[in-house]
């Protein structure tokens, strides 16, 4: 792949502000790609009219044209995740209660993205209200991996995920609760996606701002820097955790990580295996997302069950069966696991961990029901190591780590405490790099002639 759609976002951006690179040949190719590939992964759900695309695309050459001030994101074409909100383009949550909702105004996150010279180009699949981690839903139906489109691509932000691996955009948005930025979610959170680890906070600078109607909002997110400066692995302190204690993880996994792993560990500083304190971490999980549940979608269940599907009736309803005392009780121990968390990073800088417990399954699938023979309890349970760092309010970042077993796409975790941006940012761009020297540990890339 050597089309202007498969350059990096900060390539791109570089190559347009030099005026190299016009915003309509990048937007063209984009748009060749998205034909040429989205029937057989169906990761894009809508777009903005074409004519509409390629008229927005020479607004952006011509502004560069005439020496303007450029935002962060002038000229590229960005995927929007159908969770957020997009002025004059269907945005439905994967929901048949809203197959036909065009929203009149855009969400924060994409005011700010269109704000910052990105152009919203199209929608990307998730599953009904981002509930699972495979992305299916009823108004769109499912998006395939692009290494084998009977497969899951994850979620939910997996329509997002492949539209990356295809070049269709070269940035798009994703949110997270349980993992759906990083399997591909203090709690639910928007976030960037990007090919490479460089892109990432190229979006995320673009999308954060303080915001006074969130409590969670501070001036220190700010800081987030739109181009990384590099770090010296040699000066950092790493652990190490197969399954962080608390995880079901998949025998073919585990291998494939320690034999990973064993190749990365003398870059750092320290490397030690350990994890953090995860006592009660699934109870509490399944509480607290009982409880985000019904306060979305008690009245959706009560008044319009057949229109949702199983994921968002089981969440709910489990959620409905908690007391008073057992939300109260999950409150006290999510607020362990986040002090334990923060105390394991007195004597390690990072902590690294496999990014999902088992390889792809066909999308047909709504979860995985067992692992390594262990009937799962909850249809959450395999998502524990990404749903335990949530709980722990960590700061993530995932990067490819060469194929796993089955020869399909295989990521690692770089985790930080809450408010570690900037650094995980670094560290996990610095271990990007080292793994893109060895064919087995670099990302890899879809073949288009099979599509």
């Amino acid at each position: 792949m050597s089309e202007p759609c498969d350059l990096s976002a900060v390539e791109a951006r570089r190559l347009i502000g030099a005026k190299k690179l016009s915003p309509v040949e990048l937007m063209s190719s984009c748009l060749a790609r998205i034909e040429a590939t989205n029937k057989a992964v169906n990761a894009v759900v809508a777009m903005i009219d074409e004519r509409a695309a390629r008229k927005a695309a020479k607004a952006a050459e011509q502004a560069v044209m005439r020496g303007e001030d450029l935002g962060l994101l002038h000229g590229l074409p960005i995927g929007v995740k159908d969770l957020q909100d997009t002025a004059g383009l269907r945005t439905t949550y994967g929901s048949l209660l809203y197959k036909d909702h065009v929203p009149k105004d855009d969400n924060t996150t994409i005011a700010r993205i269109r704000s910052e010279g990105g152009i919203i180009l199209c929608k990307t699949n998730t599953p009904e209200f981002g509930a699972g981690s495979n992305t299916t839903n009823r108004v769109y139906g499912p998006t395939g991996n692009p290494f084998d489109p009977k497969l899951t691509c994850a979620g939910s932000s997996g329509g997002s995920a492949v539209a990356l691996a295809l070049g269709q955009v070269p940035l798009a948005t994703g949110s997270d609760y349980g993992g759906s930025l990083r399997t591909l979610a203090p709690f639910p959170v928007s976030g960037p996606m990007g090919r490479t680890l460089e892109d990432a906070p190229l979006l995320l600078a673009a999308q954060i701002d303080v915001d006074k109607g969130d409590p969670f909002s501070s001036g220190d997110s700010l800081s987030i820097p739109t181009r990384l400066q590099g770090v010296d692995l040699a000066n950092v302190r790493a652990a190490f955790s197969v399954d962080l204690g608390c995880a079901p993880i998949d025998d073919g996994i585990k291998g494939i990580y320690r034999e990973r792993m064993k190749s990365v560990r003398g870059c750092f500083a320290e490397a030690v295996n350990a994890a953090p304190e995860f006592s009660n971490v699934h109870e509490t999980f399944e509480i607290l997302r009982g409880v985000v549940f019904v306060s979305a979608h008690r009245e959706r269940l009560e008044k319009h069950r057949d229109l949702l599907g199983r994921n968002v009736i089981d969440n709910t309803e489990r959620g409905l069966k908690y007391s008073l005392g057992d939300v109260a009780w999950a409150n006290v121990e999510q607020s362990k696991i986040y002090k334990g968390f923060l105390r394991f990073f007195d004597d390690v800088d990072v902590l690294i961990c496999p990014a999902a417990s088992v390889s792809p399954f066909p999308h047909e699938q709504l979860f995985v029901e067992a692992i390594n023979g262990e009937a799962m309890p909850t249809y959450m349970r395999w998502l524990a190591i990404t749903y335990a760092p949530t709980m722990a309010l960590a700061t993530s970042a995932v990067i490819p780590c060469g194929v796993d077993h089955k020869g399909l796409p295989f990521g690692i975790q770089v985790m930080g405490p809450n408010g570690s941006d900037a650094m995980v940012l670094e560290v996990a761009h610095a271990l990007e790099r080292v793994l893109a020297t060895d064919s087995a540990t670099r990302r890899p890339v879809p073949d288009l002639t099979k599509l």
